[in-house]
């Protein structure tokens, strides 16, 4: 049956390859040759992470994502250090205006009652969504520009709302998951992302080192950083980041848009 199959390739013009030449058409490959890409985003525009996390990833010569919901009070008090933050490379991601999520979700009895992503539209929250990216364009003058859900909640009242935002974004995180399993078959639109707290660096470091292993991305999003809710330490976060900095020909780190962009030109290209 092999031979036959083989005549037919011939005469067709076709090239029969060896199952090392198709592993090597499906190797995904990553800038100067790294083994993986890594993305450090943070959620819920925090003081902590204007007074900790971009102080650090400066250090370090790092680019990290910010995802900001608009209502946040930081977004009025210190719009010129998230400004600042974005002229020195950082990425302004959307995450909303109000940070709407489920209430009727398991534990989420802290969700307030007028916050309730199940009592909002998809055309409301859609709308939202819109609007905080134009509030994003005032600060950064950005166009590209990537989203997380809050919550990683896609519903709104009940039918899914941001299947009908992918034309808005590069690239959206949808589901839980550090580590992407391969990025060839990788949904720009539903790529995973694993939200660390209380967690030690070697933890975090590990995660980054199953993505290499497996040649893919490992993305996290974190909260606050050295305090406030869903807390990681500054001595975790800051052994993560040095490594990631003294590991460049390994790791590939970068803001979550660069990252995507880049995917997704592979992707075209296979």
């Amino acid at each position: 049956m092999t031979i036959k199959i083989h005549a037919l390739f011939i005469a067709l013009g076709l090239t029969w390859g060896s199952p090392a030449t198709f592993a090597a058409e499906k190797q995904f490959t990553w800038p100067k040759g790294a083994k993986a890409a890594v993305n450090l985003a943070y959620d819920d525009a925090l003081d902590s992470q204007l007074d900790n996390a971009i102080p650090l990833l400066n250090k370090y010569g790092i680019k990290g994502t910010f995802y900001l919901n608009v209502v946040s009070p930081t977004l009025s008090a210190r719009l010129g250090d998230w400004r600042a933050a974005a002229q020195k490379g950082h990425e302004l991601g959307n995450h909303s205006i109000f940070h709407q999520c489920s209430k009727s979700s398991p534990g989420r009895e802290w969700v307030l009652a007028d916050r309730d992503l199940d009592k909002v539209s998809v055309i409301q929250m859609q709308d939202q969504v819109k609007v905080a990216n134009a509030f994003l364009h005032a600060i950064d003058g950005q166009t590209e520009r990537t989203f997380t859900p809050p919550c990683i909640d896609l519903n709104a009242g009940g039918s899914n709302y941001v299947d009908g935002l992918k034309s808005e974004f590069v690239a959206i995180k949808a589901k839980s998951g550090g580590v992407t399993p391969d990025m060839n078959t990788l949904d720009p639109y539903a790529v995973s992302v694993d939200f660390p707290t209380n967690v030690t660096g070697a933890q975090l470091i590990a995660v980054v080192k199953e993505a290499a292993a497996k040649g893919t991305m490992a993305n996290f999003t974190f909260h606050g950083i050295g305090g406030e809710h869903l807390s990681v330490s500054n001595e975790a976060h800051e052994e993560l980041v040095k490594y990631l900095a003294d590991n460049k020909n390994i790791y590939w780190t970068d803001s979550f848009v660069t990252i995507m962009k880049y995917v997704k030109e592979q992707q075209a290209k296979k």
